[in-house]
């Protein structure tokens, strides 16, 4: 018997399942969510507190449990521990108990995830993690569960409605233990002030690598940089400047101190070039060169840097020390090649905004530096 594929039987009634019925369903589901994380959010209590100052005592390592959907949650939750700075792995309860169970020592913290505190799975794994020493942390609904009784440290999340026409998939719940296991990783976190360079430590590939890195990871070194004194002639700069191999598209000029003075590329060669205005060639190069050119500190964000390049549609960007001289070059040729996928539409603003990192701009111009004529 055929079913027309818009209609579907809800209770005693036919009701069509279109665009309206379809957006009240995800929304009250969304909405069920909502109130189960209120919910998790008003009950924690010094459990909670408790279980935060055993994360940060723990002597060994961060071993979170779970079977079912609650797995997979301890998982994510055992991952954002350890991409927080806690050393912290999943173990599943059923590859446990057929010999897992030896990851277990004494001065480890393990947090075992229930809704009901009664899963087989999960009872028959505690005496064994109580016997060897490890304290048990449970997050579970009800207190009074077997797991409940059995952990040093209970965070109780308490009956929770699960979302949806049957109530039975584990939706709210599942929301609910992942806020709280996120909740607990990024406490310890901050109270182990771990911060944005510990971040990037542990990140180093991707778009967020990517953001968190430094100028001098991509830079390149003086050693593979033209530099020359800005009062060389400019026929002098080009002779005695040169390079081996892939050369930066500019020359990066300096004082007699050794600042940086200004930059002299190969745009601004070839615009003397077609002036016509050989003579200059014989002139210093301080002459004709950028002066007190944009520059980043070593040090600075490398999404900085990348900002500045496409903001002042720039190619070249000297690295400079904390006594303005020149460490390295940021060179466009280099960037392209670095850039994650989907950093396109982020570099291609006209107008120089904050970097996506929120923090300060490390990017300056330099003072004017006199120079022999």
């Amino acid at each position: 018997m055929s079913m027309d594929a818009s209609l579907v039987r809800a209770g005693d009634t036919d009701e069509p399942w279109n665009d309206f019925r379809r957006l009240r369903e995800a929304r009250e589901i969304v909405l069920a969510e909502c109130r189960a994380l209120e919910q998790a959010a008003r009950r924690l209590d010094e459990s909670f507190c408790r279980a935060v100052d055993c994360l940060i005592g723990c002597a060994g390592r961060v071993i979170v449990c779970g079977i079912g959907k609650a797995g997979l949650i301890g998982r994510k939750i055992a991952a954002t521990l350890a991409s927080t700075g806690t050393c912290a792995h999943f173990l599943h309860p059923a590859e446990a108990v057929h010999g897992d169970l030896g990851c277990v020592r004494q001065g480890d913290a393990v947090i075992v995830l229930s809704q009901s505190g009664e899963t087989d799975e999960i009872t028959r794994i505690l005496p064994t993690v109580r016997r060897l020493g490890a304290t048990i942390i449970a997050l579970t609904g009800r207190a009074e569960s077997q797991l409940g009784r059995a952990a040093d440290i209970t965070i109780e999340l308490g009956p929770i409605s699960e979302a949806g026409a049957l109530g039975l998939a584990p939706t709210a719940s599942a929301a609910a233990m992942l806020a709280v296991g996120d909740a607990l990783a990024l406490v310890v976190s901050q109270m182990q002030n771990f911060g944005r360079e510990d971040f990037a430590r542990l990140h180093p590939a991707g778009q967020l690598g990517f953001r968190l890195s430094k100028v001098e990871e991509h830079m390149r070194p003086l050693s593979q940089c033209r530099v020359a004194s800005a009062e060389q002639t400019v026929r002098q700069v080009l002779v005695d400047a040169r390079l081996p191999g892939r050369r930066t598209g500019a020359v990066m000029l300096v004082d007699s101190r050794g600042r940086l003075a200004g930059i002299f590329t190969d745009s601004d060669l070839a615009r003397l070039l077609e002036s016509r205005t050989d003579g200059q060639l014989d002139q210093a190069i301080g002459l004709v060169m950028t002066a007190s050119p944009l520059r980043v500190k070593h040090g600075s964000a490398m999404v900085e840097a990348v900002h500045l390049l496409a903001a002042r549609k720039i190619s070249e960007l000297p690295v400079v020390d904390d006594d303005d001289r020149p460490v390295g070059l940021i060179d466009i040729t280099d960037v392209v090649s670095l850039l994650p996928p989907g950093w396109t539409a982020e570099i291609s603003s006209d107008e120089p905004g904050p970097p996506p990192s929120g923090g300060p701009w490390r990017v300056f111009r330099g003072p004017e530096t006199p120079v022999a004529s």
